[in-house]
């Protein structure tokens, strides 16, 4: 690991960060509010429920276009993912690999093959190079995406069986 010359700030956060995640000996834990977490599709379904919210304030600051392609990726497979839990035997273990929600919509029937191919190729072939490559996100991907995210989350709820659990109504 460290052959002992990284910076202390560094190594106090990293420290500081793991010891979050681990949750121990910090007294009582404030959790995020609004994610219920009583049953997995909850929890995905209350995180996506979440990102689009920051997606809502990230667009209304005007030019955070990298960032809200990201959330809107990540508020697609939690929404994909929580009907997934909802309506199936899928624990959340199966979705380690962020292709498998795609490929897994068209599997359960909640988007025909075309549509989930669809998403999947955008995600592989966008998402990858607006995040990790050179290109600059711009305000109508931005914003196409915000659509799309917004879309694929309402049409999911709509079709959980149990409702009175998204945070966007």
């Amino acid at each position: 690991m460290s052959n002992g010359s990284d910076p202390a700030a560094v190594l106090t956060a990293l420290d500081r960060a793991q010891d979050a995640f681990e949750m121990v000996g910090r007294g009582r834990t404030a959790f995020e509010d609004g994610i219920t977490a009583d049953e997995d599709w909850k929890t995905q379904l209350t995180k996506a429920c979440r990102l689009l919210e920051v997606v809502d304030t990230l667009q209304s600051q005007d030019g955070y276009y990298t960032a809200v392609i990201e959330v809107c990726f990540g508020a697609v497979e939690r929404s994909i993912e929580a009907y997934a839990l909802a309506m199936t035997n899928d624990t959340l273990q199966e979705f380690q690999d962020h292709q498998f929600s795609y490929e897994r919509a068209h599997q359960i029937g909640l988007f025909e093959r075309e549509t989930a191919e669809a998403m999947k190729d955008l995600y592989s072939e966008n998402r990858t190079e607006s995040y990790y490559g050179g290109g600059r996100p711009t305000q109508r991907q931005a914003e196409a995406m915000t659509d799309l995210a917004s879309a694929v989350h309402q049409f999911a709820v709509s079709q959980i069986r149990e409702g009175g659990v998204c945070l966007c109504d």
